[in-house]
């Protein structure tokens, strides 16, 4: 319980009446904060101004030894609590009742955030703890001083965002004119004048234009950059500071530098400010560099074309942006190195969604699947079919439009791999000439040392000695590039690419022509195909969507699985029973359905006799042929032969054969008669086993059939 002298004002000759004994009891906080170090340096006035409330305190009756200076914000902004130790260490302070007294030179040194600044007050309100600034003692837990800080806050806050609107807006008026300074990326310099110029060393100008012709030309980064490692061609960058600042450096390319080349505005000769604008959601504590977003030149704040000196167009640019917009997953993306010609333009016909290129056999047999509605809600597959007769039909439709275009296509590209090794060695030539003057520099400055001293002498002889080895292993290098790189084509060869031009077919089919050539080819004649399997039939419909809005529809014939799938099923039974009928066998009814083109399932283009019958037989017209079994007199128990297994399980025989060859059922031949025969071992679990495989189909397989039966549903080979 308080006493009564602990209630009554200490000690009066003008202090103030809101200090009692119990606040001078505690601990009196000078808190010292500078927004920035630049402030701490020149602004030392300030600063003193704030050591010297220690004074104020003593005056207020605290005693030296009760007075604790917080200056661990010295060069830390006030606009958020992040980073800022000695403002946590005072909040924490308070929070513990160890603190009296907070002093600051005014409100905008404690926070300039009202979040900060009311949690101090509630904090201070709750453990009876003073404020002071050099205008007075104010009591957080009274009204009229609570309501005044408050406002002493709300003032600093608003301070703080005319400060930086102010200085905003400043920069926002110089880069109008194209006259604020920045960083300059590769392949510029900035001069002492503060214009912004092309590099002066010919080698980086050549490299930053070599650059930019590999992605016109391969339309990924990730095979600009293969091209860039298998070459050694290395990137021109300039020390930003240090002791070498400004002196070029080479060093390997990488993907994040190719996306900051290929999405800088400025190499489009535009002054752009604001492109990466910053996301305060993604930004993180302490850092107020990160949470960019990714270039966009269109959404700049300022956007001022033909300003600066460019090493591509402004065609160029927009063409690239497009590219990379492209490349992007959830887009087209890019060509891809698989065998499936259509990859990323097949859109489902079904449910609209785009339908993705599976491979399996080692990536040599490749399918489109509809797996979109699978991945996403659990749902079963749309459709699902191989490439090879899409791809095929495709083939003939692209080449057959590209009659009419058959002109001087592989010449260019002829002149195209001419100019690409003329660029190379253009590389090799300014390499060579720098590792000279390289030399050439080691040597004068070795000459021009004086014979005595020997320490220098000695570290010179050894720079000579690297510089001339490294010009030795580049000129090496270069002898083995020229001896290894392709020779250009002759006249014979010449007039051989004239004869391939004017057959495509020959020159698609070509070993030389990679899948990813087929795939770009494709890509600029169509925008995408709508792919949709009749009915679960052989029937495939196609829509071709070409560049320009016209759209052309073709039919396909696929192979499936069984004879119940065609489409043609019910009329290719009724004519076989009407055969068997009059008299024909087997053999007699597959003549006349072959010379009528009827066609199997599959890849077979005649039917057989085994064929008939079984077709008959699954119809029931006749029944099945029995077969006298064989007598093994070695037999062990659970032991079948392929064909007992095979009726058991009621799969082919091939099947059988196929597992026991992959090892999934063990066998062995035994003597039976004359010959031999091969006995499986299945047991009753290895039976249930079994059967449960065969009736679950793979998952590219279940197929949902709005007109047949489930079990009925009809599967492509």
């Amino acid at each position: 319980m308080m006493t009564g002298g602990d209630l009554t004002p200490q000690p009066p000759g003008g202090l103030s009446d809101k200090i009692f004994r119990r606040h001078r009891e505690r601990l009196a906080i000078v808190y010292i904060r500078q927004s920035t170090l630049q402030q701490v340096e020149r602004h030392q006035e300030s600063t003193r101004l704030q050591y010297a409330l220690v004074d104020r305190a003593f005056h207020l009756g605290w005693a030296r030894e009760s007075i604790v200076v917080v200056d661990d914000d010295l060069g830390r902004s006030g606009a958020t609590i992040e980073g800022r130790l000695g403002f946590q260490r005072l909040v924490a302070e308070v929070g513990l009742g160890r603190v009296g007294l907070v002093l600051g030179v005014e409100m905008s040194r404690l926070a300039r955030s009202n979040r900060d600044w009311h949690q101090l007050l509630e904090i201070c309100a709750l453990f009876d703890t003073l404020i002071a600034d050099v205008d007075g003692v104010y009591d957080p837990a009274h009204f009229n001083d609570r309501l005044l800080l408050g406002l002493k806050g709300t003032m600093s806050e608003a301070e703080l965002h005319i400060l930086k609107a102010r200085m905003l807006e400043g920069r926002r008026a110089k880069a109008r004119r194209g006259e604020l300074g920045k960083a300059v990326p590769m392949g510029y310099v900035r001069r002492l004048s503060g214009e912004v110029a092309l590099d002066p060393d010919e080698q980086a100008q050549a490299t930053i234009r070599q650059v930019f012709a590999l992605f016109e030309r391969f339309r990924t980064v990730g095979k600009v950059l293969r091209y860039l490692v298998d070459h050694d061609i290395r990137m021109p960058v300039r020390i930003p500071g240090g002791p070498g600042k400004g002196e070029l450096e080479w060093r390997r390319a990488n993907r994040p530098t190719l996306h900051n080349l290929f999405g800088n505005p400025i190499y489009a000769g535009i002054y752009a400010y604001g492109v990466r604008a910053t996301d305060r959601r993604r930004q993180k504590p302490g850092r107020p560099g990160t949470g960019r977003r990714s270039p966009r030149a269109g959404e700049a704040d300022v956007f001022v074309p033909d300003r600066l000196p460019a090493y591509i167009t402004r065609e160029q640019f927009d063409r690239n942006q497009a590219q990379l917009r492209a490349n992007r997953t959830d887009r087209l993306g890019p060509v891809r190195s698989g065998t499936a010609l259509l990859s990323g333009l097949v859109v489902c016909g079904r449910c609209g969604l785009r339908m993705t290129a599976a491979y399996n056999n080692a990536g040599h047999a490749a399918r489109y699947v509809c797996s979109g509605q699978n991945s996403s809600y659990g749902a079963p597959f749309c459709q699902s079919l191989k490439s090879a007769p899409v791809d095929a039909k495709i083939t003939s439709i692209v080449l057959k439009a590209l009659e009419p275009a058959a002109l001087e296509a592989s010449l260019a590209v002829a002149a195209d791999l001419q100019a690409e090794r003329t660029a190379l060695e253009q590389q090799w030539r300014q390499r060579l000439e720098r590792a000279q003057y390289k030399v050439d520099q080691v040597r004068r400055r070795y000459a021009s040392t004086e014979p005595e001293n020997r320490l220098v002498a000695r570290t010179l002889e050894r720079d000579w000695e690297e510089a001339l080895a490294e010009q030795a292993r580049l000129m090496a290098d270069h002898e083995r590039f020229r001896r290894e790189r392709p020779q250009p084509p002759g006249p014979a060869e010449l007039a051989t690419i004239r004869q391939l031009t004017a057959d495509l077919p020959a020159l698609w089919q070509a070993p030389t022509t990679t899948s990813e050539e087929r795939q770009t080819i494709v890509r600029f004649l169509l925008e995408r195909v709508l792919l949709t399997i009749v009915d679960a039939s052989e029937q495939v419909r196609l829509e071709c969507h070409w560049h320009g809005g016209s759209r052309t529809t073709h039919s396909l014939i696929r192979p499936v699985a069984r004879v119940k799938a065609l489409s043609t099923y019910a009329a290719l039974l009724a004519r076989a029973v009407d055969l068997h009928r009059v008299g024909h066998g087997c053999t007699g009814i597959a003549t006349i359905l072959n010379q009528e083109a009827w066609r199997p399932p599959k890849r077979r283009d005649t039917f057989n006799a085994p064929m008939v019958r079984r077709l008959l037989t699954t119809a029931g017209v006749i029944e099945r042929g029995l077969r006298r079994p064989r007598t093994i007199p070695e037999r062990q128990p659970d032991e079948w032969t392929i064909r007992e297994l095979a009726a058991e399980l009621g799969v082919p025989e091939p099947t059988l054969y196929s597992w026991v060859q992959n090892g999934r059922l063990l066998s062995r031949s035994v003597k039976a008669g004359s010959g031999s025969a091969k006995l499986v071992t299945a047991d009753a679990a290895t039976i249930a086993n079994l059967k449960t495989i065969r009736a679950t189909p793979p998952p590219w397989r279940r197929l949902p059939s709005p007109v047949r039966n489930t079990n009925d549903t009809t599967l492509d080979a």
